[in-house]
């Protein structure tokens, strides 16, 4: 049998590689395995499952784009609205099955995706998007909505905090108390769940003609400018086969991850809520983040803004009721609460703020996304000295 078709497998891999550079740190998911096997060191296998994570969320993105293509714009919105955070959101649960010390982390790590989102991927679009075009134009009704649902989800994360804080400032909170923080928070979660269901509704049926750019940033592309339609990654057994791989390795090397965090995190002086909010979402969402770049610099800012506001949404009004959920029927000894640190809410609400403003006129250009990554850096600076203390923190534990 002619060798020619290894060759050519190999000229595609190499093709791949060089288009798709992220996919050589693939070579981590065994090294991250093979030092957890070996019992290497927490530190080390934090690394090497943190690098591991970054191109297995890219392979899982591409097969949901892959999906979205073959199965039709309706679908492939609902797909990649599903799929977007798959990442950050198997993450989560795998610090979930931990119990309830690792509660400060999955907290963390939901406002720090919205965080991320919203000021560090969205700056790094606009401020790589504007080196080279000095204005950018964007939908500004699209992302105006975005930043109103965030707003709702806010108030949402704030109304357990308030009622915690509330009570907990004269005299520690009584069990029944805390049992009503928990209630409040399910409460809450499921009006957030039927709010996102009704935006999938509003964005990819009764008003899609507002959103035209709300879907897969390869599909919607050619919507907006009539451009041939694109050719799918892979087939749709293919897609749906590195789908279910990818995240059965994503949830394999969070595991790792997460059995790691204590020791990485004493490690490098971060507590647990710095791992949360900057290292895990940073993580979670670097193959998302790398679209929105790319889409910036080819002036597809509506791509770009979609792709960041869109993430954050999904982490508020998905994720985080998800997560409420999940704890809920994993019988721990507490549910999952929504009430956070004083430091997160403001943070949150900081982040929310500027959306609103940079959104207001539908324009950007390089220096509003420098003010966004430094608004992003104060805040991280701020929960790198917050530490693991404050009344919240005894209520995890």
């Amino acid at each position: 049998m002619s060798p020619q078709p290894s060759i050519s497998w190999l000229a595609q891999a190499g093709r791949a590689l060089v288009s798709r550079p992220l996919d050589a740190l693939l070579i981590m998911l065994p090294v991250a395995w093979g030092m957890h096997y070996f019992e290497v060191g927490d530190l080390w296998i934090f690394i090497a499952s943190a690098v591991a994570i970054i191109p297995l969320a890219g392979l899982m993105g591409r097969a949901t784009e892959s999906l979205a293509v073959t199965l039709g714009d309706g679908v492939g919105g609902l797909l990649n609205a599903t799929f977007g955070n798959a990442a950050e959101l198997i993450i989560a649960l795998m610090a979930l099955r931990h119990g309830p010390d690792m509660y400060p982390l999955v907290k963390a790590s939901i406002t720090g995706s919205i965080i991320g989102n919203v000021l560090l991927v969205l700056g790094l679009s606009m401020f790589a998007g504007g080196l080279r075009y000095k204005f950018q134009r964007f939908n500004r009704t699209a992302a105006s909505m975005g930043a109103t649902l965030l707003t709702l989800a806010t108030v949402g994360l704030i109304m357990p905090t308030l009622y915690f804080y509330v009570f907990a400032a004269n005299t520690p909170l009584q069990p029944e108390q805390l049992s009503t923080v928990e209630s409040l928070s399910e409460e809450i979660a499921v009006i957030l769940a039927v709010v996102y269901l009704l935006s999938l509704v509003f964005t990819f049926v009764t008003h899609r003609s507002i959103f035209d750019v709300a879907e897969s940033p390869e599909v919607s592309a050619t919507a907006r400018s009539g451009e041939a339609a694109p050719e799918p990654h892979w087939s749709r057994t293919t897609s749906l086969t590195v789908l279910l791989a990818s995240t059965a390795a994503i949830a394999v090397v969070a595991e790792m991850l997460v059995g790691s965090v204590e020791a990485a995190a004493h490690a490098f002086d971060m507590s647990r809520v710095f791992v949360g909010v900057i290292v895990v979402a940073v993580i979670g969402n670097a193959a998302e983040h790398s679209t929105a770049i790319l889409m910036a610099m080819k002036n597809k800012m509506d791509l770009a803004v979609n792709v960041a506001v869109g993430s954050g949404i999904q982490i508020a009004l998905f994720v985080a009721p998800v997560l409420v959920f999940s704890s809920m029927v994993m019988g721990h000894d507490h549910p999952l609460d929504l009430h956070f640190t004083p430091m997160e809410i403001v943070a949150v609400t900081i982040s929310i703020a500027v959306l609103a403003i940079v959104a207001q006129d539908g324009e950007s250009h390089w220096f509003e996304g420098v003010m966004l990554l430094a608004v992003y850096a104060i805040l991280a600076l701020a929960f790198y000295h917050l530490g693991d203390m404050g009344p919240a923190r005894l209520a995890d534990g």
